[in-house]
C-alpha cells in the first residue's frame, strides 16, 4: 500500500512511518518545515512539504494520487493560539478530505482526541477547550462526509512509554464523553492500532476510543 500522513513529522506520524514501511508499504509524510524531511527518510518513508494552513486542495491532491489510503495526525500543537488550532485542528482536516476526494482516495483515518465532547467542561483549561472544539468541528465534517471510507481513532492521553501491542479499545459514538477521561495510552501503540486499522476495511465508518489495556490489537478491533 501506499500511505500519505498529514502531519508526518508527530511523535504518532513517525512511529506509524516506521512500522508501515518495515512491513513494505509506502510512506509520504506531509510536513511544513523542510527540515523534518531526512527525520522522516531515516524512519522508513519520504516527504513532501506543504504547509496545510495555506495550501490549497489541489496542492494536497497532487500528493495524494495514487495512495490507498491517507492518514491525517497534524496539529496545532501545545500553546498555540486559537487561530492557529482552527486552521489546523480543524480547516486542514477538511482540506485533505477534500483533496483525497479530488484524488480518488477513499480511506481516511483521522487521529482525535479522547475528550472530544468535554469541549464546555470548564476543568479542562481555556487553551485545551478550544483544542477540543476545533476537533469536535472537524470530526462533524467526516460524519458527515460519504465520499470517503472513514475511520476516527480517540486516544487517550499520549505518553511516550514504550507500546507493547495491548490495548484497550472500545467503539465510540459521534458525541464522545462528557466527562474528561485522562486514561493514558503509548504513542507505540496508537500507531499499531492505526497501522491495523489500514488493514481492516470493516472499521470503516467507525469511532473507535484507544487507551492502554490488556488486550492484543488485532482482537481488539473484533469489538
Amino acid at each position: 500500500m501506499k500511505i500519505v500522513i498529514a502531519g508526518g513529522h508527530g511523535k504518532i506520524a513517525l512511529r506509524l512511518t516506521r512500522l508501515l514501511a518495515e512491513r513494505g508499504d509506502a510512506v509520504v509524510g506531509i510536513v511544513r518545515n523542510p527540515g523534518h524531511v531526512e527525520d522522516i527518510r531515516r524512519a522508513g518513508g519520504d516527504a513532501v512539504v506543504i504547509d496545510l494552513e495555506h495550501a490549497t486542495a489541489d496542492d494536497v491532491a497532487a500528493t495524494l494520487v495514487g495512495a490507498d489510503a491517507v492518514v491525517f495526525s497534524a496539529g496545532s500543537g501545545n500553546g498555540a493560539p486559537g487561530a492557529r488550532r482552527d486552521k489546523m485542528d480543524r480547516a486542514a482536516v477538511v482540506l485533505v478530505m477534500d483533496a483525497a476526494e479530488r484524488a480518488g482516495v477513499r480511506r481516511f483515518l483521522h487521529v482525535s482526541s479522547i475528550n472530544v465532547g468535554c469541549a464546555d467542561d470548564r476543568s479542562i483549561g481555556a487553551g485545551y477547550a478550544v483544542y477540543l472544539r476545533a476537533k469536535h468541528a472537524a470530526e462533524q465534517h467526516i460524519f458527515a462526509c460519504d465520499g470517503l471510507d472513514w475511520t476516527v481513532l480517540r486516544p487517550g492521553v499520549l505518553t511516550d512509554d514504550r507500546g507493547d501491542g495491548t490495548v484497550e479499545l472500545t467503539a465510540g459514538n459521534v458525541v464522545g464523553p462528557k466527562v474528561p477521561r485522562f486514561d493514558q495510552v503509548a504513542r507505540d501503540d496508537v500507531a499499531a492500532v492505526l497501522a491495523a486499522l489500514l488493514d481492516r476495511p470493516d472499521t470503516a465508518g467507525r469511532i473507535y476510543v484507544v487507551v492502554g489495556g490488556e488486550t492484543p490489537i488485532e482482537q481488539a478491533l473484533d469489538v
